[in-house]
């Protein structure tokens, strides 16, 4: 039996964004679910714009998504001579020739046929003239004059294409280099790969790709190709949608297993699942859950994903996260032990970690560092209340045990003797302790905060 192989081959030339996580996605889940391979090829022809910042950072956005490879990273830039080695074979073969055309004697071939209402392509001047290689020449394929080049793909059916709507395509430009349609062809073929599932904008490249395959006797892998990624007003996703690169979504506090859950949603489906672990997808991932159309971005739904993961994630984890995202946005270097108390307080609200952390920021000063809410103060910190305050306090420092039962109690105690309701002295603790109106639960709060703190905050509140 055949070892499904399949492949992911981003260009460094910019960051993994949220359509090439999603390839990559599909790609892995298929070949694990398979006990296949899965490979990873850096597309780095394009000399002028690839970095190796864009490579660590694709790697990077791998690792944080846990996508990993069995194979690679193959580097492209490495592999031109064995690219070189295919097409001097189409040459020996009669499947390509020399062309002497200029860029210039090209162009003008493309602006004849255009008025005359034709395609614009290279009319194959070069076609029948032998030529060998010389200074400027490129290689050319020959492309049949008749027929159609047609493939059964695995998301859209049969396609067939009219090769009368091709030309014959550079193969290697006169410096030497192998093209993308070469080097991806010869690529995929020795490194085995039996699935090429990828977005539909390489639709167009696929007929081209299975001419080199036929003309090099190459068993023709399958083809997928998954619609593409619209934002919310249905256009191509952009920027002016929201972040594109994935990495940008870890700065933002979403977890990868949110990421992942949401983005194998968009453009697959499970019946009415929506939420999806990693051994979920690894049991239910199929090439025929792919759908035809394109699907939407929906940030509401992202954030409705990574609150649901926050809700269930492992309370260690979570605190080391949030601490990592604290340690990056403020001076503030929690314990991890302080974390893992302050975590499950918000992790019934919470959308993304970022936000956590800026909801659970009051924690984290020191009593007489503690910003302020004026207008709260103002409203809820009276003269009269803060000698509550002050009396519950002094009250606090005699409870042998400090936790949320004893503060209750305790504070239940003291406004059935001062015959108050517990409104008139929540909001105004609620600020002494947090500076603000909106926390978690009162006791919660203290408990979490612990004595010395809790009595620092409402001490200084008293003396406002």
């Amino acid at each position: 039996m055949t070892t499904i192989v399949t492949r992911f081959p981003p260009s460094p030339t910019g960051y993994l964004h949220i359509g090439g996580a999603r390839t990559a996605l599909f790609n892995y889940l298929y070949a694990r679910k398979n006990n296949g391979k899965f490979v990873l090829r850096i597309e780095d022809t394009d000399q002028a714009r690839s970095t190796q910042e864009m490579t660590d950072a694709i790697l990077d956005a791998m690792h944080w998504l846990g996508l990993d490879f069995d194979e690679g990273p193959y580097f492209q830039s490495e592999r031109g001579d064995i690219y070189n080695s295919y097409v001097d074979k189409l040459l020996a073969s009669g499947h390509a020739y020399y062309c002497s055309c200029t860029p210039d004697e090209v162009e003008q071939m493309r602006e004849e046929a255009r008025a005359k209402g034709l395609k614009p392509k290279y009319n194959g001047c070069c076609r029948t003239k032998g030529l060998g290689p010389g200074p400027g020449r490129v290689v050319r394929f020959m492309t049949p004059l008749t027929g159609k080049v047609v493939f059964d793909d695995l998301v859209k059916g049969p396609i067939a294409w009219d090769v009368q709507e091709m030309d014959d395509f550079v193969v290697r430009r006169a410096d030497g280099s192998a093209i993308y349609q070469m080097a991806v062809v010869v690529d995929d073929a020795e490194m085995g790969v039996t699935h090429v599932i990828r977005g539909d904008d390489h639709q167009n490249n696929t007929p081209k790709q299975i001419l080199i395959y036929q003309a090099l006797g190459f068993p023709l892998p399958l083809f997928g190709h998954v619609p593409m990624i619209l934002g919310p007003d249905k256009k191509k996703m952009s920027k002016r949608h929201g972040a594109t690169s994935v990495m940008l979504y870890k700065e933002m506090g979403y977890l990868p297993e949110a990421m992942l859950s949401y983005l194998v949603r968009l453009g697959w489906s499970h019946g009415d699942d929506e939420l999806f672990t990693m051994d979920d997808l690894l049991q239910k991932f199929s090439l025929e859950g792919l759908g035809k159309s394109a699907s939407v971005f929906d940030m509401d739904k992202l954030g409705w994903t990574n609150s649901h993961f926050i809700k269930t994630g492992d309370v260690p984890r979570l605190a080391r996260l949030l601490g990592e995202i604290i340690t990056t946005t403020t001076n503030f270097q929690p314990a991890q032990e302080y974390l893992q108390a302050i975590v499950p307080l918000f992790q019934p609200r919470a959308k993304t970690l970022k936000e956590m952390a800026e909801q659970a920021e009051f924690f984290l000063h020191e009593a007489e560092a503690l910003p302020y809410d004026q207008h709260a103060v103002d409203k809820f910190l009276t003269p009269e209340i803060r000698q509550h305050l002050r009396i519950l306090a002094e009250r606090m420092e005699t409870l042998a045990s400090f936790d949320q039962k004893s503060l209750e109690n305790m504070v239940a105690a003291y406004l059935e003797e001062c015959g108050i309701k517990f409104k008139a002295l929540a909001q105004p603790m609620r600020v002494a302790i947090t500076g603000t109106t909106m926390s978690p639960g009162l006791f919660e709060t203290m408990d979490v905060l612990g004595k010395e703190r809790t009595l620092a905050r409402l001490y200084r509140a008293v003396s406002l």
